[in-house]
């Protein structure tokens, strides 16, 4: 019985050689860059450790929180605010982040990652993934534990967010410096503190430096 997990770990470590030796092979001629996509190999290993790296009694962890509207909601926003970045608000990884990570950020909608338990999913979410980009959540605290097993709900719902769920999350996104002077630039423009001078003339009788007159 003590045999099966030396001959796991035996296969395991000659992948791993191979993997490496075809990987400095190519390196050799193209140089390491994370533009380039994973080898299948390296793909398989990455899943393979992925799975390793998960206690198998975390892997059979109920998700304790109910499938609610007002779970999805909350789950909703926080993903939105932390995880869309990388993963974007519809699980594709489609994001400037995600697609320029090695490995690139998956596509959470996809079978890889659902048919991982509820368990599995949690785990990750709390622990990370050494040498990828993903990080660890996990603090130990209980309310912590708890949003991270509203993601997994939300996770699960992701294969069915619908156009208007995207738009709703957009507004949620954490926005850069430039992007909320933008907003601002645009919210005063509409609310008519940047209107073109033409406009104040013609208003203003042709006199720029008469009295604005706001029509309600």
């Amino acid at each position: 019985m003590k045999r099966a997990p030396i001959v796991v770990i035996a296969i395991a470590l000659a992948l791993a050689l191979g993997a490496a030796a075809w990987t400095f092979r190519l390196t050799a001629a193209n140089g390491f860059s994370a533009r380039q996509a994973p080898t299948p190999l390296e793909s398989a290993l990455a899943r393979a450790a992925r799975h390793w790296a998960v206690p198998e009694n975390a892997r059979a962890a109920a998700n304790p929180v109910p499938s609610t509207p007002q779970t999805l909601a909350e789950a909703r926003a926080h993903w939105a605010d932390h995880c869309a970045g990388c993963h974007a608000n519809d699980g594709s990884g489609d994001t400037e982040v995600g697609r320029n990570l090695y490995p690139r950020a998956p596509d959470m909608r996809a079978a890889a990652t659902q048919q991982l338990s509820d368990g599995e999913l949690f785990f990750i979410i709390q622990n990370g993934i050494r040498l990828t980009g993903m990080p660890a959540w996990g603090s130990g605290a209980a309310h912590d534990a708890q949003d991270s097993w509203k993601l997994v709900r939300f996770i699960r719902h992701l294969p069915e967010v619908s156009p208007a769920e995207a738009q709703e999350m957009s507004k949620m996104n954490p926005k850069t410096p430039a992007e909320l002077e933008e907003e601002r630039a645009e919210e005063e423009f509409l609310n008519g503190a940047h209107r073109p001078e033409s406009v104040v003339r013609q208003e203003n009788g042709g006199n720029p430096h008469a009295p604005e007159h706001h029509h309600h």
